[in-house]
């Protein structure tokens, strides 16, 4: 069966689907073809299903009601995730007052952060761009998310807030639920679970095969150095990644239940396999 996989331009993402995209882990049921794209037009691109299997922002899941969630691939913090930065310190009352720089609508990221400080004025731009945006003063705050999570000191930037440790505490230690993949509802619950084991099996690979695997994901460095990437690699490629179980399952839930009681996102059913 020869089906569409998309993924982002990220060192997290490339590290899972190495085995699969190498042929290193091979599989009689799928022929692949991939798709990178930014998260936030994947997040766009799933709103009317144009792949069969992509990466989204978990946030994304309350709009694309053609997909079920996967249960391996999965972007977990344990205890961390997205962070706010500045130039200088600033009260909560003048972040919540700032126009921030987001990393799209559709964000996990932009979600958690208005459960954590409540609606705010915003402004949206290619993540990649936000640490520029702040240093220069375009923004006066950014939110951040993938490796720039790990590299704001390099870009002249602070923390002001970290919205990771916040989502720990709240939930009293459940993972940070941020990007999961997904696949076409409509292939059935057979096509989708050899799918997912698939994908399992590339992580399990990546993971027992590190250095060969980091090599592959440099290739979406960004020119960041080498430790850098293989910190955040290690961050994002856990043992929710693996397969979500019930903490990532709970978590994800957990999100959406806050979510919708401040009317942050509409009513939907949510399909994990």
């Amino acid at each position: 069966m020869e089906i569409s996989v998309g993924h982002t331009p990220d060192s997290d993402d490339a590290f899972m689907f190495y085995g699969m995209f190498t042929g290193k882990v091979s599989s009689t049921d799928f022929i692949v073809n991939q798709v990178i794209e930014d998260i936030e037009k994947l997040n766009r691109k799933a709103i009317n299903p144009q792949l069969d299997v992509t990466a989204v922002s978990v946030h994304a899941c309350a709009y694309i009601p053609d997909y079920t969630i996967l249960r391996s691939g999965g972007s977990f913090g344990i205890n961390y995730g997205p962070i706010v930065t500045a130039k200088k310190k600033l009260a909560l009352e003048q972040i919540k007052k700032s126009r921030i720089a987001i990393p799209g609508k559709m964000t996990s990221a932009f979600l958690l952060l208005q459960l954590m400080i409540g609606k705010f004025d915003y402004v949206e731009m290619n993540f990649s761009e936000i640490p520029k945006a702040v240093k220069t003063g375009d923004v006066d705050v950014g939110l951040v998310i993938h490796e720039t999570q790990l590299s704001y000191e390099l870009e002249g930037n602070l923390k002001i807030l970290d919205v990771g440790k916040w989502w720990h505490e709240k939930t009293s230690g459940l993972p940070v639920p941020l990007g999961i993949n997904v696949m076409k509802t409509s292939l059935g619950i057979d096509v989708i679970r050899k799918f997912d084991n698939f994908l399992q099996k590339s992580i399990e690979f990546g993971l027992a095969h590190e250095d060969d695997a980091l090599d592959y994901a440099m290739k979406y460095s960004r020119s960041k150095p080498r430790e850098l990437i293989k910190k955040f690699v290690k961050m994002y490629v856990n043992a929710v990644t693996v397969n979500m179980g019930e903490m990532g399952e709970r978590s994800i839930r957990k999100m959406f239940e806050l979510a919708k009681q401040e009317k942050l996102v509409p009513e939907f059913n949510l399909h994990i396999a």
